[in-house]
């Protein structure tokens, strides 16, 4: 009697992960399918309350400048007009990059309401303490996008 109760459960086990699966598959293969997240080797900033990363980058420039510091510049858009204090947070990286190339997001922050229209930005920003050993171009990240800058001469 025990051998029957344990093979009974065990074919309700059996019919119980089959019919999981099989509903599983079925809403897996009927949802669409979107291209992947690139892959960012750092991790975004905390950005002030207000701040979010602009909407598409379509170039960028960077050199060395006065003192020291790094000048960077970038072109690109976002959703709808008003967006102000426009600006680039490193990301945190857990190594130098092997290639040199430091990521950077590109961020402003949104006004309260307004029309949406595409409407063009151009962001610059100095970069301070920047690795001047390491660095040899920086890639900034927008919400659907990145652009890298190389340094002249490297």
């Amino acid at each position: 009697m025990r051998y029957a109760i344990l093979a009974a459960g065990l074919a309700v086990a059996f019919g119980l992960s089959a019919c999981d699966s099989s509903k599983t598959s079925a809403t897996t293969a009927a949802a669409p399918t979107e291209p992947a997240a690139p892959k960012y080797s750092g991790r975004s900033q905390q950005m002030y309350q207000g701040q979010e990363m602009i909407e598409k980058v379509d170039s960028a420039s960077i050199k060395v400048g006065k003192g020291g510091t790094l000048e960077m510049e970038a072109k690109g858009s976002v959703p709808m007009a008003g967006y102000k204090k426009a600006g680039f947070l490193p990301r945190i990286n857990p190594e130098a990059p092997k290639d040199g190339v430091y990521e950077v997001d590109a961020v402003a922050e949104k006004p309260a309401s307004g029309t949406a229209a595409s409407t063009p930005i151009e962001i610059k920003d100095v970069w301070d303490h920047y690795p001047a050993d390491s660095l040899k171009g920086i890639k900034v990240i927008s919400k659907t996008n990145s652009v890298v800058a190389m340094l002249p001469g490297k």
